[in-house]
């Protein structure tokens, strides 16, 4: 791999410019094409085949007016007021009214037919029903209807919205950015030349253009969720910036040391490149992986994501060594760059009088030349300054071990109360109006009218559907957390009723989920006392199965996931143990990042710091996520960190024996960029955190702390401990296993044995 990704790397230094135009036809014909192409998101989350879809499949065909996306709009007037008073009245008659004949209005259920009025007469509650789900409600119909709860607001009363009747909050605000200002920062400090900076971070942009263009034409022509693209673009950016920022640092160091411009770029992309390419490539397999789960939103969602990190690999080993053959010496420091000239100009100086000195004095002529030109790898000619903490660490590895393994197990206690959710209208900011309505019919008819539960009734003949539908509602306004049972509709050749269920506890509460698996456990019973069919579905339903069916998903996958580490690690690394320790390493990482989360989203902890406003179940497929992004981002550090303690080891720990030494050198030379990217990755994904959006937020915070937690605690603290203690038995492998086993040559011995073999060859040709 090593010697491919070299060949690239020269090859697109040579021809800049024709990677540098395909790269922007590329992006500006993605862009055209994206810009007439794209399909609507939807903020709907739905799995086929679970029991709430399947009856609501069946609802869509008997009772379709019934199965389409629902809103509310609720009216309350001040204390001391009724909404029976004439200009109430007539406010709410001609909102409704006017509200009906818009597009994709199938009906609107009136307070005073439906009984949706509060005791006081201050608060009435109306249904709005559309025909559709709620990607296909038209923008045009939702702001009418945010004009009309404008203009009927009359005398004090107010008008609020939610559900479908509301135009969807974007995604994304204006704090993402954010991310990418502590990016450049963070990539001037370490480079300390614009140029350098400036350049991961533009050949990331350029990639996630592609790359969204892509995701945004595919919308299109299958449905995604808005989450999808917004998770590619957050994770499109990051490792955009980050495998930029390897190569450049390789680059760049190779240049401090003498090496030609050229030779540098080439030998850049064969090494820092090689593992590049190999934890890029382990990202897009976990993120492919979720379609292993069998769910089709996630599984657009992995997709969608693995894509933008194909293309920041893509980028990372066309465009970027294209871009460093134009900045040339400006990659370095300023102060670097005489020295470079310098360096540059003594190379050629003694190659020239090492070539008119003859074939008589070869052996002088090999040892000058060997001293003369640039060193033929990185490994032989750097020696890294001592790290301070890789020397405290080495000192006292069992201490550091025990107290970073206690420190991560603590912060991991609030994962074990993980629950699973999806958000609603009471999880939106205070000041908007879904929140203001959720509270105001909370407050008037209980939480549980927020999120009413749907039975539908089949009788096994017409005839049997009344009677049916009675014993329905009889039994199941006897059981607890029941609120009211009341019909709710029927079909007009009677093959299908619908009872509508209110709980006493919210949709997102422990209660109303035991509340809809005792009315299905009881169903067959009842159905076959009643000659009918009995299912559960609505909103909440689907929303609790679709839960249910994530959290049992979650320990396969995890499994998958762990599995594919140790496959992955072991073909890299050549070794038994260091898979284990990085897979047990993830591990601690993933559970820390579940106990953060739920002490932040679901306990309310410092909640506030992170725009919570209401303390709620995590959402549900968060987990599934989290697992499959962080073990590639993961998997990103342990690659760039032990790559450099094996290539330590490879060529001059395993001569002399000094285990310890490689560790301590291949820590000493990686750590810096490895902390610059961590901080620049958590950077990326820490600026979705105050996004409107509570799902992105959440994933945003999951994943910045994720990372953080898992480079400073994990790869920069415990991985050293654990290598150090192990030793030279860290790169243990059978002989048997070292036969079979790919040799991917990720350190580039490759380079160097062919760097070797040149110089040689060279020094036995006479001069001309």
């Amino acid at each position: 791999m090593a010697r491919l990704l070299y060949r690239i790397g020269q090859f697109a230094a040579r021809k800049r410019r024709s990677i540098l135009v395909a790269w922007l036809i590329a992006l500006i014909g993605f862009g055209g094409a994206a810009l007439g192409l794209h399909g609507t998101m939807t903020d709907a989350v739905s799995i086929p085949g679970t029991p709430a879809q399947a009856a609501m499949a069946q609802m869509a065909t008997k009772l379709p007016a019934f199965a389409g996306a629902t809103g509310r709009i609720v009216f309350a007037v001040p204390k001391g007021q009724a909404l029976t008073g004439p200009a109430y009245s007539k406010a709410v008659s001609s909102m409704l009214a006017q509200a009906a004949e818009l597009p994709s209005v199938t009906r609107v259920v009136d307070p005073q037919q439906a009984k949706a009025i509060s005791p006081d007469g201050r608060v009435s509650m109306a249904q709005i029903m559309f025909k559709g789900q709620i990607t296909e409600v038209p923008v045009e119909t939702q702001t009418r209807l945010a004009d009309l709860a404008s203009e009927f607001s009359v005398d004090g009363m107010t008008i609020d919205l939610s559900g479908a009747a509301v135009k969807q909050m974007p995604a994304i605000g204006s704090t993402e950015g954010l991310g990418v200002v502590i990016a450049l920062v963070v990539l001037l400090i370490t480079f300390g030349s614009v140029v350098a900076a400036g350049l991961p971070l533009l050949t990331a942009l350029i990639g996630i253009g592609v790359g969204m263009s892509g995701i945004l034409i595919v919308s299109g022509f299958t449905e995604m969720t808005s989450t999808a693209p917004i998770l590619a673009l957050m994770l499109g950016l990051a490792v955009g910036i980050d495998y930029a920022l390897f190569i450049v640092n390789r680059h760049r160091l190779q240049m401090r040391h003498g090496m030609e411009i050229k030779e540098s770029i080439g030998r850049a992309v064969g090494t820092a490149g090689s593992a590049v390419v190999f934890a890029g490539l382990t990202v897009v397999i976990a993120l492919a992986a979720l379609t292993v789960v069998g769910i089709p939103f996630l599984s657009v969602m992995g997709i969608a994501a693995a894509g933008t990190v194909v293309m920041a690999v893509a980028v990372a080993i066309t465009l970027v060594p294209a871009l460093l053959g134009f900045a040339g010496p400006k990659v370095l420091r300023r102060k670097d760059r005489a020295r470079y000239v310098a360096a540059r100009a003594s190379a050629d100086s003694g190659t020239a009088n090492s070539a008119v000195d003859g074939a008589a004095d070869s052996a002088a002529v090999d040892t000058e030349a060997a001293s003369n030109r640039e060193p033929v790898a990185v490994h032989t000619a750097v020696q890294p300054r001592k790290n301070r903490w890789a020397t405290f660490v080495g000192k006292r590895p069992i201490a550091v071990l025990i107290v970073g393994v206690i420190a991560l197990g603590v912060l991991a206690i609030p994962a074990f109360s993980l629950r699973l959710g999806l958000p609603d209208d009471g999880n939106a900011a205070p000041t908007t109006t879904q929140r203001h309505g959720y509270d105001l019919i909370s407050g008037a008819f209980g939480p549980g009218a927020n999120g009413p539960l749907i039975v539908t009734v089949q009788p096994n003949s017409p005839a049997g559907l009344n009677s049916a539908l009675l014993g329905t509602m009889n039994d199941l306004a006897k059981l607890p957390n029941v609120v009211a049972a009341q019909p709710a509709g029927a079909a007009p050749d009677g093959t299908m009723g619908v009872v509508q269920v209110i709980p006493g506890t919210g949709p997102s509460e422990v209660a109303t989920e035991d509340l809809v698996h005792a009315i299905r456990a009881m169903a067959p019973e009842l159905g076959q006392r009643l000659g009918a069919t009995i299912d559960v579905t609505g909103q909440t339903a689907m929303q609790i199965d679709v839960s249910d069916k994530l959290a049992s998903a979650l320990p396969v996958y995890l499994a998958i996931v762990v599995g594919l580490a140790l496959i992955l690690l072991l073909v890299v690394f050549r070794s038994i143990l260091v898979p284990i320790k990085a897979a047990l390493g993830f591990l601690l990482s993933i559970a820390v990042s579940f106990g953060l989360v739920v002490a932040v989203f679901q306990w309310g902890w410092l909640g506030s710091m992170f725009g919570v406003h209401t303390a709620s179940p995590i959402v549900s497929f968060l987990p599934i996520i989290l697992v499959g992004v962080l073990f590639g981002l993961a998997m990103d550090y342990e690659v760039f960190l032990v790559a450099g303690m094996r290539e330590a080891w490879v060529h001059q720990g395993r001569h002399t024996g000094d285990a310890k030494g490689a560790v301590h050198g291949g820590f000493s030379a990686g750590s810096r960029v490895v902390t610059a990217a961590a901080i620049i990755m958590g950077s990326v994904f820490g600026g979705f955190i105050l996004a409107p959006d509570s799902i992105i937020a959440s994933i945003g915070f999951a994943l910045a702390l994720g990372v953080l937690v898992d480079a400073f605690v994990v790869r920069m603290t415990l991985v050293p401990a654990v290598m150090t203690l192990l030793g030279r038995h860290a790169w243990y492998l059978p002989k048997w296993l070292d036969k079979i086993l790919p040799n991917v040559d990720i350190e580039g011995a490759a380079l160097d044995e062919a760097a070797g073999k040149h110089e040689k060859e060279s020094a036995l040709i006479p001069a001309g």
